[in-house]
């Protein structure tokens, strides 16, 4: 996309002078004015030529560190431009365009480049390298570009605006807070890593043996194993069993906004719920607990994330860009997909909740170490009432601090805690 009209204030005003020229030295016939607005008009030709003349193919492709950028968190974009051009080109200003969710300051001075008639008949590339920080500031995927570059003749008479097509999406995930971690999460809530010992009837000697490894107690040889293998054989390790803990979004529209079904970032609500949901994922897997991420009908979020596995983590981030709301109202069925099931904690991320909710959702309580809700409704029975079933209980709210609503929520227990 070029500039309709290609000189700049100054030469259009020398354009206007040479015409003015060219009237008065027909009327008054003073033939110096002739020669002074051709000279005006050859000036104003060579500007423009020397910036359209030279034709170039530009090849715009960006990176970005990270790759997924997140709420409120910088993100480092570096540009490269490769230039072919024949002849010389003009120092000038680049801009690129950043959509509503993306905040940065995308603009700079683009440098001059020679003469490309060495690098070969089309002429050499010529490689611009160019950086910038964006910061997050909606969820989803967006797209930066398209690259203007604007350039002008050394005598500022006529300048060129190129924009490259080339646009770059970017995946803005929701912002994870630093949650602390669960009170006692080592005995009470099940975030201890319990041992068990694989048997097979009732005798030691019909315990699971392994041969023997450097490190091994003596005092774990199997002998009998030992003499049947003809080589050294110990009793089997206890086996750590991995605890697990679940994180419920509640995507109803009508507990959120119909906003929150348009499009990732349109509603305020929900983003602090996605924000919630995310960041308690995070806490849990840090902690050591393999995590399942559903929603309230349970369907699967993401992936099973093991203890420990932060890459996960940041992978489920990528795919949460894009969650939104949906019409279905499927709270009610969250019990019964803990039905006969005992499990460590469930932290439920629910919009607003009223008392019919807290009771449907009550008997969850009873499966989980450690059953959290947090919500965006404001004090009241609601709140109330599910403290009663059992759960702990915590106000979020885009204007409230996380980890504080957090802190509150699972550091005092079952507790009538609002945030």
């Amino acid at each position: 996309m070029r500039r309709a009209w290609p000189l700049t204030v100054r030469g259009t005003g020398a354009v206007v002078l040479a015409v003015v020229c060219f009237i008065v030295a027909n009327e008054a016939g003073i033939v110096e004015l002739v020669y002074f607005g051709v000279l005006l008009l050859a000036a104003v030709g060579a500007s423009v030529a020397s910036l359209y003349l030279g034709r170039r193919t530009d090849v715009v492709t960006r990176s970005l560190v990270p790759d997924v950028a997140s709420v409120g968190r910088e993100t480092m974009v570096s540009v490269r431009v490769g230039v072919r051009t024949a002849l010389p080109t003009p120092p000038g200003t680049w801009r690129d365009a950043l959509p509503k969710g993306l905040r940065g300051k995308t603009e700079g001075a683009f440098p001059a480049l020679g003469s490309g008639l060495r690098g070969g008949a089309g002429g050499g590339e010529r490689v611009v390298n160019l950086s910038y920080t964006i910061t997050g500031a909606r969820r989803g995927v967006h797209s930066i570009g398209p690259l203007t570059v604007t350039s002008s003749d050394p005598f500022g008479l006529a300048r060129r605006t190129i924009s490259f097509s080339g646009r770059t999406p970017v995946t803005v995930a929701p912002a994870v807070i630093d949650l602390s971690p669960l009170v006692d999460y080592a005995g009470a809530t099940g975030g201890t890593l319990h041992t068990t010992t694989n048997q097979i009837g009732q005798g030691a000697d019909n315990l699971v043996a392994r041969p023997y490894a450097p490190g091994d107690s003596m005092r774990r040889i199997h002998w009998r194993a030992t003499a049947h293998r003809d080589e050294l054989m110990v009793r089997q390790e206890e086996q750590e069993s991995t605890p697990e803990a679940t994180v419920v979004l509640d995507r109803s529209a009508l507990r959120w906004s119909m906003d929150a079904m348009r499009e990732p970032g349109a509603d305020p609500a929900f983003e602090a719920g996605v924000s919630a949901c995310v960041s308690a994922v995070a806490r849990l897997v840090h902690d050591g607990y393999a995590v399942e991420v559903i929603d309230s009908e349970g369907h699967v979020l993401t992936e099973r994330i093991d203890g420990g596995d932060m890459t996960e983590v940041d992978r489920m981030l990528a795919q949460f860009a894009t969650v939104t709301a949906q019409r279905d109202d499927l709270l009610g069925r969250l019990p019964r997909l803990f039905t006969g099931l005992a499990t460590g904690p469930v932290v439920l991320v629910v919009g607003r909740l009223d008392p019919a909710d807290a009771d449907a959702i009550g008997p969850v309580a009873h499966h989980s170490t450690m059953p959290l809700v947090l919500a965006t409704t404001p004090t009241g029975d609601a709140l109330e009432r599910a403290a009663d079933h059992g759960w702990h209980i915590g106000r979020i709210d885009p204007d409230r601090d996380l980890s504080v609503v957090w802190g509150n929520a699972v550091g005092r227990g079952v507790s009538h805690v609002l945030g």
